[in-house]
């Protein structure tokens, strides 16, 4: 069982930044694969990036590549997302979740725990 607590969201101006957090529980995150999702109101959960066990991997979805970045502390049992250049539409509540699945997991339904969730909120 793996428990995911979210945090470093709130309100930045368009262009700035923000860094995210994902604290887990359990001691096997080393091998558990990350991801981050969004969801805007009205609008599906999306795929946002995903990393390996080892943080050898990473993927992004193409509207947020080379401004965001996912890493991992396994020493922390922390994910992070830092995000940089922020947009309007980059507005939405993100999750980070976990599996123990291999490589990097693009899609919701591979994920079996799911964080809380954090406000991230853009301002034009």
């Amino acid at each position: 069982q793996v428990q995911l607590v979210e945090s470093g969201g709130g309100l930045v101006q368009a262009g700035g930044s923000l860094r995210l957090s994902c604290a887990a529980s359990g001691r096997t995150f080393s091998s558990y694969a990350m991801g981050w999702f969004r969801q805007a109101p009205g609008k599906e959960r999306e795929f946002v990036a995903a990393i390996s066990w080892s943080g050898g991997s990473t993927y992004y979805a193409d509207s947020v590549k080379g401004r965001f970045t996912i890493s991992r502390d396994n020493a922390k049992n922390t994910v992070y997302l830092q995000m940089n250049s922020l947009k309007p539409e980059d507005t939405a509540v993100y999750y980070c979740a976990a599996d123990s699945g291999f490589g990097v997991l693009l899609t919701s339904y591979e994920y079996d725990y799911w964080g809380q969730g954090t406000q991230v909120t853009v301002s034009s």
